[in-house]
């Protein structure tokens, strides 16, 4: 007999793999369970053309739903074997998943799943993360080089990333097209999907975090205001270009920004560095690799005493998750 998980972990499981973060929290993801194989395939009408031409962000968006997922599961004591594009003629088909018992459930593991429901992200100015030194050779161990390299940039990388944040926001605020699409995403609440005002940055927030996209400001008092000027550490999370290297980048980006959470971190990931060419370029020569800088993250510590923030809203499960076939044990 080949067992498999129950309908109530597949529901689990997709459940989790919805806090992953994506583009604009645009969700861009929808799974199919037939009773034996879980399906994942991207949703075209969550691209935003003008922000994601090539739709790279979206497999990045929905290889962290597939990472997220992973690690769900992994917890529960089932590992999961991955088919990529399984299906020649549907290029939104972007995975087969099937299952396995573990061997063993390990700490860590749990550690990763607990992760999943802490994790946000933070716009907000951090101060350096504490203990860095001690975690920063675990980042080269944790992501598989199959999957993509983790770059962490030096101190002195800094004022070339704030040009290149700074070139971005300057080229697109005369970009019609993308201005609108930030407004609908990020310029109005929306029930379960956008940006919404506890998640952007007020004008003078704005000032203190160099490196950050430019979204439409928030009102209220500032926050952190001990912290003057962002102290984090940039890693670059960089791949191939292929539909198969974007969505298992992001399972790599997956696994790192848990990790980070597991290790008491706050984190913000950040594309609006790689979406045009000139300032993919210059984060690519910062990291002098051949791979494509695909996401940088930034990494850091708050302040302990601070209130927790309101989670970031998601689609609700029947909006994510079909289910066509109820689990059954099958016999080989």
């Amino acid at each position: 007999m080949s067992p498999l998980p129950s309908g109530d972990t597949i529901e689990q499981a997709v459940r989790l793999s919805g806090r992953a973060p994506s583009l604009h929290n645009s969700q861009p993801w929808h799974w199919v369970f037939d009773g034996a194989t879980l399906h994942l395939f991207s949703v075209r009408e969550r691209i935003l053309p003008a922000t994601d031409a090539s739709g790279r962000q979206l497999l990045i968006s929905c290889g962290l739903a597939l990472g997220h997922l992973r690690a769900a599961l992994a917890a529960a004591g089932w590992q999961i074997r991955v088919a990529y594009f399984p299906n020649p003629t549907r290029h939104d088909h972007l995975a087969a998943v099937t299952f396995e018992p573990s061997r063993i459930v390990t700490d860590a593991d749990l550690d990763r799943a607990a992760a999943i429901e802490i994790r946000y992200t933070d716009r907000l100015p951090f101060t350096a993360p504490d203990g860095w030194r001690d975690f920063e050779p675990v980042l080269p161990v944790i992501v598989d080089p199959l999957d993509a390299v983790v770059t962490v940039l030096p101190p002195e990388a800094r004022s070339e990333l704030a040009h290149a944040s700074r070139l971005t926001a300057a080229v697109r605020r005369y970009d019609s097209g993308y201005q609108a699409e930030l407004q609908w995403w990020a310029g109005h609440s929306l029930a379960a999907e956008g940006i919404p005002p506890t998640a952007r940055l007020s004008a003078e927030e704005r000032e203190r975090v160099e490196v950050n996209r430019v979204l439409p400001a928030a009102a209220g008092e500032p926050r952190r205001t001990e912290i003057d000027d962002d102290r984090s550490v940039v890693v670059v999370v960089s791949s191939g270009d292929s539909l198969v290297e974007l969505v298992r980048c992001g399972e790599a980006l997956s696994t790192i920004l848990l990790e980070c959470t597991v290790a008491g971190y706050a984190t913000c990931p950040l594309t609006h560095v790689t979406e045009l060419p000139r300032s993919r370029a210059i984060i690519r020569g910062l990291t002098g690799r051949d791979e494509q800088p695909q996401v940088l993250v930034r990494i850091g510590s708050v302040p302990t005493s601070e209130q927790r923030q309101p989670r970031t809203p998601r689609l609700p499960l029947a909006q994510i998750l079909e289910v066509t076939a109820p689990a059954t044990s099958t016999a080989e």
